[in-house]
């Protein structure tokens, strides 16, 4: 049974990474092979109520990760339906390249902390395009910002997926993980920020003839969408350590807020008018491919877990690996090839908590490999692959130019927790 589950996984994970060449979307093999998978193993198992105890457990993990995202995104919408983000992009102005490589960058890093990763490289890589004229300069730029997007995400329990599942899944807590990264993930986003800051130091901005200009007249509510919608992510930690209950139920609270005020504040408009400003036509426009991608790999994963495959590859990578550290770093290296996601569920599941407890060494590397790790490709992380698909950007102009600094900020930072760690351990 065993082999038969690693070799249906295998197909199936063959088919989520060859998306782009098929054409076919990646969520439809990862639901193909959760279900088939489940078969599999409840027919190898003969065991019907062990079966649908474990898959009841399986599903109430990836339940609580999934109404998560999904508030989460649908805050982001609103948010960016009423002109929120225009308070911060409208005052970026400077003349010189350097200093707006330092502006985009260190606000993309901090952006990306409170809402995600992916969400801020694509407003980042869009206002690029109302900022500058030249193809040559948005290209670096757009690396610059999938580099700090994904650095920026890793030390926030919200700030990118992986960290998300972390924190939820209880291997880490937020005001640990946010000590522990900040400091790597800084050094990860800065050394590529220096060397074109460096690099762009006598060069001049160029503006293309519409120039942004501020939108206040045209979105009138959107400081108080902006930073309630802020308020709300921001409170997630907060609401899990004042009461213990799980980070989606402040989500879910945050997102009935966010209900209230859009609706008091829009009830004297036409429905016509108010139409794109409600949550429900938010809810309409988030990212149902992502979702339902994670729910199909969460719940794959999950049955390689429950038949012990993963605990046996993790016995045989402590064997012929031996180090810890090295095991992370070579799990961060292969997520700038697959999906993120897999990797760390997979991870999740190869070591147990009894063994590694929460905020141990091996839960807050990973969360900072896996984040940053994707960086080095540019389908390596989704704020990768959305920037590709805004600007254009080809595999191979990537790798010559951005690949190689990310790879360096990438063990920079591994070397500065590393080295972190042993000194307050």
């Amino acid at each position: 049974m065993e082999i038969l589950l690693i070799a249906v996984f295998f197909v199936t994970y063959a088919a989520i990474t060859l998306e782009h060449q098929t054409g076919v979307n990646k969520s439809a093999p990862a639901l193909i092979g959760a279900v088939v998978l489940w078969a599999i193993y409840a027919f190898g198992v003969g065991n019907m109520p062990l079966v649908t105890e474990q898959l009841n457990e399986s599903l109430v993990t990836t339940a609580q990760i999934i109404f998560f995202l999904m508030g989460a995104m649908t805050i982001v919408e609103v948010v960016d339906s009423h002109g929120g983000f225009e308070i911060i992009t409208s005052r970026i102005r400077t003349k010189r390249l350097s200093t707006l490589m330092w502006l985009v960058g260190t606000l993309t890093f901090f952006l990306s902390s409170v809402l995600d990763n992916l969400t801020t490289a694509i407003v980042m890589v869009s206002l690029m395009k109302k900022l500058l004229s030249k193809r040559e300069d948005r290209l670096v730029f757009a690396g610059v910002i999938i580099i700090a997007a994904n650095a920026g995400g890793a030390w926030s329990p919200i700030g990118d997926v992986t960290t998300t599942m972390l924190w939820i899944g209880g291997q880490i807590t937020a005001m640990v993980i946010m000590q522990s990264l900040f400091l790597p993930s800084v050094v990860a986003a800065l050394v590529p920020m220096l060397f074109f800051a460096w690099k762009m130091r006598h060069s001049l901005v160029e503006s293309p003839d519409d120039h942004l200009q501020p939108q206040s007249d045209l979105y009138p509510h959107a400081n108080l969408m902006f930073f309630l919608g802020l308020g709300t992510l921001i409170a997630v930690p907060v609401f899990k350590t004042l009461t213990g209950l799980p980070p989606y139920l402040a989500i879910l609270l945050g997102l009935g807020l966010l209900w209230l005020v859009g609706d008091l504040i829009h009830r004297h408009k036409d429905p016509e008018e108010k139409q794109h400003l409600t949550l429900a036509s938010a809810l309409s426009r988030i990212d149902m491919g992502s979702l339902t991608f994670f729910i199909g790999i969460l719940l794959a994963v999950a049955t390689l877990e429950h038949s012990h495959v993963l605990t046996s590859l993790a016995n045989w990578l402590d064997t012929v690996v031996g180090r810890q550290d090295v095991i992370v770093i070579l799990i961060g290296l292969a997520s700038a090839v697959v999906d993120n996601v897999p990797l760390v569920a997979a991870a999740m599941g190869m070591y147990d908590l009894a063994k590694y407890p929460t905020d141990s060494f091996l839960w807050e590397f990973l969360a900072f490999c896996a984040g940053t790790g994707g960086s080095i490709l540019v389908i390596g992380s989704a704020a990768g692959v959305a920037a590709m698909g805004l600007e254009k950007i080809n595999f191979f102009w990537y790798v010559k130019h951005i690949s190689a600094l990310a790879l360096v900020g990438y063990f920079a930072g591994a070397l500065i927790y590393i080295f972190q760690f042993n000194l307050t351990h």
